[in-house]
C-alpha cells in the first residue's frame, strides 16, 4: 500500500481532522434538530424514519460514483465544492417550511456528505508513513467523534432555547470547515495526481499487486467477511436510531436536553474506545485477528442495547451507552485499519465509499424497521428485539469469519511479507495512537 515517502505531514492531518470534526458536528446538529422538531410536532416513527432515510439513501446510492470521484478528481476541488454546497443547503433548511422540501434538502445535504467522506478518509493515509497510520487514524476518528458528541448535545440545548432555525444556521457555518481544509491542505489526491498502479495490494493475502481499475471489494474474502458482519449487526440494531428519541422522551419522560446528553454518551464512549483500542490493535498478529476482535466488540454493542431496556430513568442510560460506544469505537479502529492496509492507495476512495455504502444501507434497513414497528408497538419491546437480533446475527457470522481468517492465514504462509517502509503488515502504533466510527446512534462516522 502507498503512504507518504517522507515525513508524516501532521499539519495536514490536523487540518483534515479539524474539518471533519466541524462538518460532522454540523451534520449531527442538523439531524438531531430535525428529529426533535418532528417529535415535538407530533410526528410518528414513520416520519422520523423518513427523514433518516433521506439522510442515508444518497450515501448508498451514490457510493459507486463518489468513490470514483474521490480517486479521480482533485481532492481540493471536491472538498471546496462539497463544503460550499452543504453550507448553502443547510442555510436553506433553516428557512424551509414544507415537510417535502425539508426531506429533499436533507437528501441533498447527504449527497454532499457522500462526496466528502471518502475524500477525507482516503487523504489521511496519504499524509503519513505506514508506522504513523494508527495515530493519524486516531486523530481523524477522534475529530469525527467530537463532532458527533457535540452536535446532538448542542441541538438539545439550542432547540429548547431558540427553536430550530438557530442550530441549523450554526450547522451551515460548520460545513465551511471543509472549504478551509480543501484550500489549505497540501496533500492532494485525484486529478493529475492519480496513479495508475500502486506498489501495494491486499496487506497479506493478495496474489499480485492490483491496478486501481481492477480493485474490487469482493476479491478480498477477509474484507467481505468483515463488512458483511458489520452491516448485518447495524441492520439488526439500527432501528434504535428511530426508537431512541421516543424511548427517552416518552417512555422514560426525559427532556430534550437529556435526550441530547444520552445520545452524546454513546459518542463519548466511541471516542474513548478509539484511543484505548488503537493501542491494543498493534498487538494483534494479523488482519484476521483484528476482524475477529471486531466481532467480539460488536457483541458488546448489542449487549449494551439489550440492557438499556432495564433502566427506570434516562440518566441510567448514560453508563450503558458509554459501554456500547466503547465497543463501537474499538471496532471502528480495527475495521478502519484493516481497510487502509489492505487496499491499494489509488483505490482507497472507492474502498471507503463501498464500506460506507454497506454500513449506511444496513442502517436504512434498521430505520425502515424501526419506523414501521413503532406504529405497532411500544419502544421497550422493540429495543429488546434489536439487541437479541444483533446477537443472533453475530452468531450467524462466526463460522464465515473464521473460515475467511483461516484462508487468509493460509495465503500468508505461502506469500513472503515485503520488507522496508512500504511493508503492509500491521503498523505498530505510536504512543497515543488510535482510530474510530457503528453508524447508528450508535453511529459512525
Amino acid at each position: 500500500m502507498s503512504f507518504t515517502s517522507g515525513e508524516s505531514r501532521w499539519a495536514d492531518v490536523a487540518l483534515a481532522t479539524s474539518a471533519r470534526g466541524f462538518a460532522t458536528c454540523g451534520q449531527f446538529l442538523t439531524a438531531t434538530t430535525l428529529t426533535l422538531s418532528l417529535q415535538t410536532s407530533g410526528a410518528g416513527g414513520s416520519a422520523v424514519a423518513g427523514m433518516l432515510l433521506a439522510a442515508t439513501l444518497p450515501l448508498v446510492a451514490l457510493a459507486p460514483l463518489t468513490g470514483r470521484l474521490a480517486d479521480r478528481v482533485d481532492s481540493r476541488a471536491l472538498l471546496v465544492g462539497a463544503g460550499l454546497a452543504q453550507s448553502a443547503i443547510c442555510l436553506a433548511l433553516a428557512y424551509a417550511g414544507h415537510p417535502l422540501l425539508v426531506v429533499g434538502l436533507v437528501a441533498l445535504l447527504a449527497s454532499g456528505l457522500a462526496v466528502a467522506q471518502p475524500v477525507l478518509a482516503a487523504l489521511v493515509p496519504a499524509m503519513v508513513r505506514a508506522t504513523d497510520l494508527p495515530r493519524a487514524t486516531a486523530l481523524n476518528q477522534t475529530a469525527g467523534m467530537l463532532g458527533v458528541l457535540t452536535g446532538p448535545a448542542l441541538a438539545g440545548f439550542l432547540v429548547g432555547g431558540f427553536g430550530t432555525r438557530v442550530p441549523l444556521l450554526i450547522a451551515a457555518v460548520g460545513y465551511l470547515a471543509l472549504v478551509v481544509a480543501g484550500l489549505l491542505v497540501r496533500t492532494r489526491r485525484g486529478g493529475a495526481r492519480r496513479v495508475a498502479a500502486t506498489g501495494g495490494g491486499l496487506s497479506l493475502g493478495a496474489d499480485a499487486v492490483e491496478r486501481d481499475g481492477e480493485w474490487r471489494l469482493r476479491r478480498d474474502p477477509l474484507l467481505v467477511a468483515m463488512v458483511a458482519t458489520l452491516a448485518g449487526v447495524i441492520a439488526a440494531i439500527g432501528a434504535i436510531n428511530v426508537i431512541e428519541v421516543f424511548y427517552v422522551r416518552e417512555t422514560l419522560g426525559a427532556s430534550a436536553s437529556t435526550y441530547g446528553l444520552v445520545t452524546g454518551a454513546w459518542t463519548l464512549g466511541v471516542l474513548c474506545g478509539a484511543w484505548i483500542f488503537a493501542r491494543v490493535a498493534g498487538r494483534f498478529a494479523d488482519d484476521g485477528a483484528l476482524v475477529q476482535g471486531g466481532l467480539l466488540l460488536l457483541g458488546g454493542c448489542c449487549v449494551a442495547v439489550l440492557l438499556s431496556v432495564t433502566v427506570p430513568t434516562a440518566a441510567l442510560l448514560v453508563p450503558l451507552w458509554l459501554l456500547g460506544g466503547l465497543c463501537n469505537g474499538g471496532d471502528n479502529v480495527f475495521h478502519n485499519l484493516v481497510v487502509a492496509r489492505r487496499v491499494p492507495e489509488a483505490a482507497r476512495g472507492r474502498a471507503f465509499a463501498a464500506v460506507g455504502a454497506a454500513v449506511q444501507g444496513a442502517a436504512m434497513v434498521g430505520y425502515l424497521l424501526g419506523g414501521l414497528l413503532l406504529e405497532l408497538t411500544e419502544p421497550r419491546p422493540l429495543i429488546v428485539g434489536c439487541g437479541v437480533a444483533g446477537l443472533l446475527v453475530l452468531l450467524g457470522f462466526v463460522v464465515p469469519v473464521r473460515r475467511a481468517v483461516r484462508a487468509e492465514r493460509s495465503r500468508v504462509r505461502q506469500v513472503p511479507t515485503p520488507a522496508g517502509p512500504e511493508r503492509t503488515g500491521p503498523a505498530a502504533p505510536d504512543a497515543g495512537s488510535s482510530g474510530a466510527g457503528l453508524a447508528t446512534s450508535t453511529a459512525s462516522g
